[in-house]
C-alpha cells in the first residue's frame, strides 16, 4: 500500500467478514452540505400509561378481540404475536412438508412454517431500554433466553431471531418499549452467511496464541476479531480504537466494517459464547449492563428517543442431547459466537438519516462518516441519560 495513503482521509474499501461484502469509505465526504430529506421531530416524551396503547398493561391488544387482553403485568410480558410473519402448522392447516411443486430453477419456492412472539419490556410506555436500569433489562435477557430454549426446542424449528426495532423511522408501529422473535424452519440468509463464514474460518489454518478458542480449540472470527480490537482499547485518542464502551466481557464497538453511521456491534472478549443460554450469571449482568451503556450514549448523542434495528446472532437453535451426537461427527457443527448488532439511520443530527440509495442498492454499500470517528463521538457521550441529568 502507498506510504502516504491515510484511510481517515482517503477513500478506500473495507472488508466484512461475516458477510464477504465490502464497503466502501468515502471520509473526503463528510463536510457535504446537507439539502435532502429532514425527519420531523420527535415526540419529546410519552405518557407513562396510553389507554390507546394495546402493548398497555391491560389495554385490549390489536385486533380487539375479547381474548385479547393484556393482563395488568408489572415486569416483562411475552405473547404470541396477533399478526405473525410465519404460521404454525397448526394454524396452516396443512403439512409443512414438500415444495411448491415448480420444477423450474427460476421458480423456487419452499414453504415455512414457526412463530413469532412479542416481548414487552416494560409496563409503563415511555421507558426504553436507555431509560431502563440495568437490572430491568436483566429481566429482559432473561425473557429472551426462556423464548429461545422454548421455541428452540420445539420440532421443526432450526433458527430463533431475536431483535428489536426502536422508533417510527424504523417501522416501529408502537412506542411502547418491545422485542420481538421469530423463529422458522429454516435458516435465513443473513445469519446463513455468518455461521458459513464463522465455519470455515474455524476450519482455517490461522492461528492465534492469546485469543479464546472457538469449539474443538479451532479459532473463532469473532474471538480473534475481539481480541484484536480489545488491542486497541488502551488509547482513547488512537485513530485505530474503535471501542466505545466495554465491561468485564463484552466490548461494544462500532466494527471496521461498519454499514450505517453509529452502528454497534456487542461481542463477548473473554471467552466463546456460543448462545444466550450459555452465559454465566455474572455474563448476564454484564449483559445487561453494556445495552445499557449503548442505548443511554445513543440517546445522548443527539439528545433523542434513538432509534435503531438491534438483533441478537447466536447458535441458531439452543444445544441439545441430539445436538452433540451430531457435533461428535461433525466437530465443526458448534461454530456461532453470540454477538449483538445494532444498526441506527441517524447520519448528522436527530432529523437526518443516513439513506441506503443509488451506489448502495445497485453496487455495494457506502459511507462518509469513518467507523473510528463514529465511535469517538459515541465515546464522548455522557454514561448518564441526558434526561436522567440532575435527577
Amino acid at each position: 500500500m502507498d506510504a502516504s495513503f491515510d484511510y481517515t482521509q482517503h477513500p478506500h474499501r473495507r472488508y466484512n467478514p461475516l458477510t464477504k461484502e465490502h464497503i466502501l469509505v468515502s471520509p473526503h465526504r463528510n463536510k457535504r452540505p446537507w439539502l435532502g430529506h429532514v425527519e420531523a421531530s420527535q415526540p419529546a416524551s410519552l405518557q407513562t400509561y396510553d389507554p390507546g396503547c394495546y402493548l398497555c398493561p391491560g389495554n385490549a391488544r390489536a385486533g380487539g378481540a375479547s381474548s385479547r387482553q393484556n393482563p395488568k403485568y408489572t415486569g416483562i410480558y411475552q405473547f404470541e404475536n396477533d399478526f405473525p410473519a410465519v404460521l404454525t402448522p397448526r394454524l396452516r392447516g396443512s403439512s409443512v412438508e414438500g415444495s411448491s411443486g415448480a420444477q423450474n430453477p427460476l421458480f423456487r419456492a419452499e414453504p415455512v412454517h414457526g412463530a413469532c412472539d412479542v416481548l414487552v419490556f416494560h409496563p409503563r410506555h415511555d421507558l426504553t431500554l436507555a431509560m431502563l436500569a440495568p437490572e430491568d433489562i436483566l429481566r429482559i435477557v432473561d425473557g429472551w433466553i426462556e423464548i429461545y430454549e422454548k421455541r428452540g426446542s420445539q420440532e421443526g424449528v432450526k433458527y430463533v431471531q431475536i431483535f428489536e426495532n426502536k422508533g417510527a423511522i424504523m417501522g416501529c408501529s408502537n412506542p411502547h418499549p418491545h422485542g420481538q422473535v421469530w423463529s422458522l424452519s429454516t435458516i435465513p440468509s443473513i445469519s446463513a452467511k455468518e455461521l458459513e463464514s464463522l465455519r470455515e474460518y474455524s476450519l482455517s489454518n490461522v492461528t492465534e496464541s492469546v485469543a479464546p478458542r472457538g469449539p474443538q480449540g479451532r479459532p473463532c472470527l469473532l474471538c480473534d476479531y475481539a481480541h484484536t480490537e480489545s488491542q486497541n482499547s488502551g488509547d482513547h485518542d488512537s485513530d485505530q480504537n474503535r471501542i466505545v464502551v466495554q465491561n468485564e466481557h463484552w466490548l461494544a464497538l462500532v466494527p471496521w466494517w461498519a454499514t450505517w453511521p453509529f452502528e454497534i456491534l456487542v461481542i463477548s472478549y473473554r471467552r466463546h459464547i456460543p448462545s444466550i443460554s450459555e452465559l454465566t450469571e455474572a455474563e448476564k449482568h454484564t449483559f445487561a449492563e453494556i445495552i445499557s451503556a449503548v442505548t443511554i450514549r445513543y440517546d445522548n448523542l443527539f439528545s433523542c428517543s434513538f432509534p435503531y434495528s438491534m438483533g441478537i446472532h447466536q447458535r441458531p437453535i439452543p444445544h441439545s442431547r441430539e445436538q452433540e451426537r451430531q457435533q461428535e461427527e461433525d466437530d465443526t457443527n458448534d461454530v456461532a459466537h453470540l454477538h449483538v448488532h445494532f444498526l441506527p439511520p441517524l447520519l448528522r443530527s436527530a432529523n437526518i438519516r443516513k439513506f441506503l440509495v443509488g451506489f448502495e442498492l445497485m453496487a455495494e454499500s457506502q459511507r462518509d462518516l469513518t467507523p473510528e470517528q463514529a465511535a469517538a463521538r459515541l465515546r464522548e457521550c455522557s454514561g448518564v441519560h441526558y434526561n436522567m441529568r440532575g435527577s
